[in-house]
């Protein structure tokens, strides 16, 4: 399969959906595209990119959500090329968090229209991708950059060690009976039995001589640094629906054998985006 793929014997098809009504006719695009940063994975339809092509045909359109969805079949492998490619026309996957934004300009790249420097759209991106995805440092966070903190690392890991009032897990154990290096075990029957042999269990220690290394948590192995912004930056969790874009696999074919997936939902054309 892998040399079928090298020798691109093997044909495969996507399913999209797009922003707007998709064009009636079968639409070829061969445009080439380039890589504009292999760091960010950020690529664009460019005459210094390389050749490649996709073909491109509506499946049917909704006009209450005004998108359209979309059968893709790329055939090359460029980085990225069904979305550059769906960009380009003016038709972007409707949640593609890169190609379906105004970073690209105001026509979000239509037609290779970004009006900046590939310099400037990085920064760009970079500067956006910071914005949405950190929660960033108000003054409301314990931890913000705009006020000290109350209390240093090390008193946080003595307070957890110690069981606070508002730390069931440390309050539970610290209330917990320790155990004992007394040598002498008492028996049921009250009397003093001699302490339990050695254990058989095969270790790294009985294996190479060598004792393993201490996993356990040590806080005086916790080093801090009060001036890092790094440790004090919050980052958004994504919700459920950002973790999904509309562009899905759907068919792979090759000389003697074929493979097919599930449709998701999202590409039945009467299906509806919930707001949630």
């Amino acid at each position: 399969m892998e040399q079928q793929i090298r020798n691109r014997q093997v044909q495969k098809e996507y399913v999209c959906r797009v922003e707007g009504r998709f064009p009636d006719e079968t639409i070829e695009s061969t445009e080439p595209i380039e890589v504009v940063s292999y760091k960010i994975g950020v690529c664009k339809v460019s005459s210094k990119g390389k050749s490649c092509s996709t073909t491109f045909s509506m499946l049917g359109y909704n006009e209450k959500s005004n998108t359209s969805v979309v059968l893709c079949k790329p055939h090359s492998g460029r980085m990225h090329q069904i979305r550059v490619h769906l960009q380009y026309l003016g038709y972007p996957v409707v949640n593609d968090p890169l190609y379906n934004h105004y970073v690209f300009g105001p026509e979000k790249g239509k037609l290779g229209n970004i009006g900046k420097t590939d310099e400037e759209l990085i920064r760009d991106l970079i500067s956006i991708h910071n914005a949405e995805n950190w929660l960033g440092m108000d003054g409301d966070s314990e931890l913000s950059m705009f006020k000290p903190l109350c209390k240093s690392v090390e008193d946080y890991v003595n307070e957890y060690e110690r069981g606070s009032p508002n730390n069931t897990k440390g309050a539970s154990r610290e209330s917990s009976p320790s155990s004992s290096s007394c040598d002498m075990v008492v028996s049921s029957g009250g009397g003093v039995n001699s302490p339990p042999p050695p254990s058989s269990k095969v270790t790294v220690a009985t294996q190479t001589g060598q004792e393993s290394p201490d996993l356990s948590y040590d806080p005086e192995k916790l080093s801090s640094d009060p001036h890092c912004y790094e440790c004090k930056v919050k980052y958004r969790d994504p919700k459920p629906k950002d973790l999904v874009m509309y562009l899905h696999a759907w068919k792979y074919k090759g000389p003697g054998w074929g493979y097919q997936t599930e449709l998701p939902e999202w590409s039945k054309v009467d299906w509806m985006e919930s707001d949630d």
